[in-house]
């Protein structure tokens, strides 16, 4: 799971603005990772252009999925990540985002504004802290923990399962045991049969 990009932009007529972006082109040969930057510039300023106002999307191209979100107020965020990357928490860091972009950024500079003059530099934290889906977000990482233990929980009724399972074979052959205890051991195992989990 990455996050390569973080954008924020103005959904102008007819273009969209880019105000300000993050990248993490780190995977990407030391000789294309200016080449990728400007092409997810201009995917994300695409996207924005065609994208409804009040819209949320999902657009897949190859192994990477671009998620937009435009505002009713024309401001708009645009995540670039792989495939694997959870769309919920892609779309909880959009909604963030633009909610601090657009209290510490005055209204009237979205129209006009660019990169340079912009003044907001959280992006590449945002950008940072959201590589890893399940710390970033509080709802990932409990449901992750939640699938660990359910793992847990599965493996310890396999394992008790199989250890019954040879108990029985112990206690049927044992020549030590009485009649009266097999038959004791026969019936406490058909009583708590009952109460068995599936």
């Amino acid at each position: 799971m990455k996050l390569y990009s973080l954008s924020v932009l103005y959904k102008g007529e007819p273009k969209a603005v880019l105000l300000k972006a993050a990248y993490d082109v780190s995977s990407f040969s030391f000789f294309q990772r200016s080449s990728v930057q400007e092409f997810m510039t201009f995917t994300s300023q695409l996207i924005v252009e065609r994208s409804a106002k009040g819209s949320r999307a999902s657009v897949k191209e190859q192994e990477y999925l671009c998620h937009v979100y435009v505002r009713n107020d024309s401001l708009a965020g645009v995540v670039i990540a792989d495939s694997e990357y959870p769309s919920r928490v892609a779309f909880t860091l959009l909604e963030k985002v633009l909610d601090e972009f657009s209290k510490h950024v005055d209204r009237i500079e979205w129209p006009v504004g660019s990169p340079a003059s912009i003044d907001y530099t959280a992006l590449d934290g945002h950008l940072s802290r959201y590589q890893n889906p399940r710390e970033a977000d509080p709802m990932t990482k409990v449901q992750a923990e939640l699938d660990e233990t359910k793992i847990i929980l599965h493996n310890t009724m396999e394992s008790l399962l199989e250890r019954g399972e040879r108990l029985d074979d112990l206690v049927s052959k044992s020549e030590v045991l009485g009649t009266q205890s097999k038959a004791f051991y026969k019936t406490a195992r058909k009583q708590n049969s009952c109460c068995a989990i599936m």
